[in-house]
């Protein structure tokens, strides 16, 4: 058994929960002071510490088995409106019993593994409930999707669930690719096309996407905004989120830079969700 640690600032506790969000073996300690935190996560293999090392720097160190502490609990299953239930869940049985009591919602299984987006965060969720209110007001039209930084792959399985068509899923870290391609495969949804990309470097298609889905931290956000104006198609609707409230008014001015603004805003917790689009489409709507 192994543990990788990292020391952190305070202020990035809600994105290193983010980042292993669901994982049992994950545990955030405060550092005496307040302002530093230690990340540990427990690993069955040297191999698998090794590979969160090359992505994040800190250290490993084998452990004894006396030292190995007992997981937490896993997350409960998120409702979405009246059509998702999300679940860590995988045996059938189980998977059976939760379809059982939520007979009108379909059931997305999202395991915990090293990527963003299981469902159980505020950006996640709130991105999801957002995309359900836009494919209604788009259903019975062909709509397109991109998911920028799409993590563990959810938000371009619900897409295509709730009837979207060609969807685009891209994210710059290959596990998280790996494991969005197992989650496409898991939840009946191979049609999406998932790869391995930087959204700074992307050249997205010239008629753009009906939909644009960008969960990403806002620093990358703030860079990230002339190329995501770009893949927006005309009358399109922009959802994004990993925004920190602390810097919500940072992001949305460098927004408007690139001609882009938000109708909608929802806060829950530290962070900030926002639905959009185009700012000549939304003066021209009239918002």
């Amino acid at each position: 058994m192994f543990v990788w640690s990292k020391l952190s600032a305070a202020k990035w506790m809600d994105a290193w929960e983010e980042r292993f969000a669901g994982n049992p073996n994950l545990v955030i300690e405060m550092v005496k002071g307040g302002k530093s935190i230690r990340v540990r996560l427990f690993c069955a293999t040297q191999k698998e510490a090794d590979a969160i090392v090359a992505q994040f720097g800190g250290s490993v160190r084998k452990m004894t088995t006396a030292e190995w502490d007992k997981p937490v609990e896993a997350p409960r299953p998120v409702k979405v409106r009246d059509v998702f239930v999300l679940t860590a869940e995988k045996r059938p049985k189980e998977l059976a019993a939760l379809k059982k009591a939520n007979p009108k919602r379909e059931i997305i299984v999202i395991p915990p593994e090293m990527a963003f987006g299981t469902g159980d965060h505020a950006t996640t969720s709130t991105c999801l409930r957002l995309l359900v209110d836009v494919a209604r007001a788009r259903k019975g039209t062909d709509w397109t999707v991109a998911d920028l930084g799409t993590g563990t792959g959810v938000l371009a399985i619900a897409a295509k669930k709730l009837g979207a068509g060609e969807t685009f899923a891209c994210d710059f870290d290959p596990f998280a690719v790996a494991v969005g391609i197992r989650n496409i495969e898991r939840n009946g949804t191979p049609d999406v096309l998932m790869k391995e990309q930087d959204v700074l470097k992307w050249k997205p298609r010239k008629k753009g996407y009906d939909v644009v889905l960008a969960n990403l931290f806002s620093t990358i956000l703030i860079e990230a905004w002339p190329v995501i104006a770009k893949s927006l198609a005309p009358g399109g609707d922009l959802i994004v989120s990993g925004i920190l409230a602390t810097q919500a008014w940072d992001v949305f001015k460098a927004a408007a830079a690139s001609g882009l603004g938000f109708t909608k805003v929802v806060k829950k917790g530290k962070w900030v969700t926002a639905h959009g689009g185009h700012l000549a489409d939304l003066i021209a709507a009239g918002n």
